[in-house]
């Protein structure tokens, strides 16, 4: 079994425009090189949102140097960046934009969802890009649930959705700057499962909801993750109840990581490049649909 380095629990939750109620379960301001190349996970409810005529989110604010990887559970967001694109996510899909250069973005909750109300409940992930990728294209992967394969597990224990990287012999869609897995595993309650992991790859286990016994050893709950080593070896799941997990292992990036806000460069030098360029138009044009920017900067 791999060995489970540390068990932690969300903070208190915080609102990221006025649309998403959001947990930030780890950063790299807090981990640092431990969770290379992941950057930061947010867990934005499980929320309930009355019908409203006015979509609620959050407004034009710039990224540089690195990925966000959006996932949906429930809920629809509309989104619409500098390069002319944008569309719908709902249940299911998966939004996995590269900032790269610089991008100007927003997100809102779409126009039917806002309507109707609902529940909204959705991650997203920072994903570090190496040096040489950093001032790349800016663009965007769409991949709806339609098109992210899924494995059954054995014994009927649950299902196993490839979004990046590979399971056994199915892999995911998502297109990756460096070497990593992202799945979205579904464990039915009293069953269990073991999963390989890399050697030498970061591992971050996330519970999105319900309860697991991991490795025999370690009860983790809903809104908590566990961090592994990064030798062989394997991870033994047992699903108290009905459990949604989050499976990110990538190999790490041996560069150093600065940032501030919603840029991650290298250097103090390239993050004060970025707000020059942000602050000088260098990023494109995004007219703003409703909100104010949210970065201070």
């Amino acid at each position: 079994m791999k060995q489970i380095l540390g068990v932690y629990s969300a903070p208190r939750p915080h609102w990221v425009g006025d649309g998403f109620p959001v947990r930030s379960l780890f950063s790299y301001h807090g981990h640092g090189e431990a969770l290379s190349p992941f950057l930061l996970l947010d867990h934005a409810g499980p929320a309930r949102f009355a019908p409203s005529s006015q979509p609620r989110g959050v407004g034009v604010h710039p990224h540089r140097g690195f990925e966000t990887v959006t996932i949906v559970y429930d809920g629809e967001v509309a989104h619409r960046d500098s390069t002319g694109a944008g569309g719908l996510i709902g249940p299911g899909d998966v939004q996995w934009m590269t900032a790269a250069s610089g991008i100007l973005h927003e997100e809102f909750h779409s126009p039917d969802f806002s309507a109707r109300g609902g529940e909204l409940h959705m991650v997203q992930l920072w994903v570090n890009l190496p040096a040489a990728d950093k001032m790349g294209a800016p663009g965007y992967q769409t991949l709806l649930n339609a098109d992210i394969p899924r494995v059954a597990l054995p014994d009927d224990a649950g299902q196993l959705r490839v979004i990046a990287g590979r399971f056994g012999a199915t892999a995911g869609p998502a297109r990756t700057a460096t070497p990593m897995d992202v799945w979205d595993v579904r464990l039915r309650a009293g069953r269990e499962v073991t999963l390989p992991a890399h050697a030498g790859h970061t591992l971050v286990l996330v519970v999105v909801s319900g309860t697991v016994l991991v490795n025999g050893s370690e009860v983790v709950r809903d809104g908590q993750w566990l961090q592994f080593d990064r030798e062989s070896g394997e991870v033994q799941l047992e699903a108290n109840n009905d459990a949604s997990l989050l499976w990110l292992s990538g190999e790490p990036i041996a560069e150093p990581v600065v940032g501030h806000g919603p840029f991650v460069m290298n250097t103090e030098a390239e993050i004060e490049q970025a707000m020059a360029d942000f602050h000088s138009g260098r990023f494109g044009q995004l007219a703003p649909s409703r909100a104010p920017a949210t970065a201070d900067l």
